[in-house]
């Protein structure tokens, strides 16, 4: 069923990030998505599969260095199918303003670092070894996210199978200030912090795929209705209206969005002989020409012609959030085969 093992059966307290919500808005073309990203954008022209992951509760904060705060995160991608190629990924990062550069209209730089652990620390040696990634200098003035190119060590961990290790998160304070808070890149939990309000900003892995099968992901454009000038039999082979509401078939727990769509079917005769409109391959022209001199050969059947893919958001079966693009959704023609 769509590519999964079994059926998801999320808790209630399954967390969809607001990464996600909005980027299926902006693949679905919803109105008030966000503004385009043509970063984004360039990710998921090569991939029909968006997953993503949160770290392990468990974090090691490693041994402080001067002026630098850091952490080790690690991502389980376990679940990622062996067929799926990891065409890009990235690792988002929460960064709040200051409240100094709110209050004295000043501004304070830290930089950024991610690094790929080849090596965890072992013996005398109280640090891992590190390979960088991706590396940014960054002005607290502003609230946002950060998005850092993970996509070699994400490669080497799936497409390679090498060992994964996780990532080291360093901030470096560039300007040393007792005054200043070094809890300015949201990495770990604040102490009294709820669990509701750590979800939407914690670390988050984001990677983009393809399994090889369909399209990539895409803004779907609404089509036109074909409207042909002719005469057509009520009772002819055409395309109807058909809502599914996931809700009604029970798959609403796990499926975050769209709550359902128009997904139509086709229905009708196929009488002899067939018209252009029905959109008729030869073999059906020949199969019914037979029927009407032999009627134990069956007429041509009323089936889609044509089919366009929808983008689903999902929790998958590890309760992990998925963004998929699914082929052959979306009746868009109807003849006689």
């Amino acid at each position: 069923m769509f590519g999964l093992k079994q059926r998801p059966t999320p808790s209630r307290d399954a967390v969809v990030p607001p990464y996600m919500l909005d980027l299926y808005r902006r693949h679905s073309g919803q109105p008030g998505a966000p503004a385009p990203d043509h970063r984004l954008e360039r990710a998921a022209s090569l991939a029909n599969t968006v997953r993503s992951f949160h770290h392990e509760e468990s974090l090691e904060e490693l041994p402080e260095m001067s002026g630098k705060t850091t952490r080790r995160f690690f991502f389980n991608l376990t679940s990622i199918p062996t067929e799926e190629f990891i065409t890009s990924a990235e690792l988002q990062v929460f960064r709040e303003q200051m409240q100094e550069t709110l209050e004295n209209n000043s501004s304070f730089h830290h930089r950024i670092n991610i690094y790929e652990i080849i090596k965890p620390a072992a013996g005398n040696s109280k640090f891992p070894v590190t390979r960088l990634l991706d590396t940014r200098l960054v002005n607290q003035n502003a609230s946002r996210w950060e998005s850092f190119d993970v996509t070699p060590a994400v490669m080497r961990w799936t497409a390679q199978r090498l060992a994964n290790h996780g990532f080291v998160v360093e901030v470096a304070h560039l300007e040393e200030n007792p005054g200043v808070s070094k809890r300015h890149v949201r990495i770990s939990r604040s102490l009294h912090q709820d669990e509701h309000s750590w979800s939407q900003i914690r670390p988050l892995l984001v990677t983009f795929g393809h399994d090889g099968k369909g399209h990539p992901l895409h803004k779907r454009e609404k089509r036109q209705a074909k409207h042909k000038q002719r005469k057509r039999l009520k009772s002819s082979c055409k395309r109807h209206p058909l809502y599914v509401d996931f809700s009604d078939v029970g798959w609403n727990d796990w499926i975050v969005a769209p709550p359902g769509y128009h997904a139509f079917y086709c229905h009708g005769e196929c009488p002899f002989p067939l018209a252009d409109h029905l959109n008729s391959t030869n073999h059906a022209i020949v199969q019914t020409l037979v029927n009407s001199v032999n009627s134990k050969i069956p007429k041509a059947c009323c089936v889609p012609t044509e089919l366009s893919a929808i983008s689903m958001l999902y929790l998958d079966e590890n309760e992990k959030v998925v963004l998929k693009n699914y082929q052959d959704m979306v009746v868009e023609g109807c003849g006689c085969r």
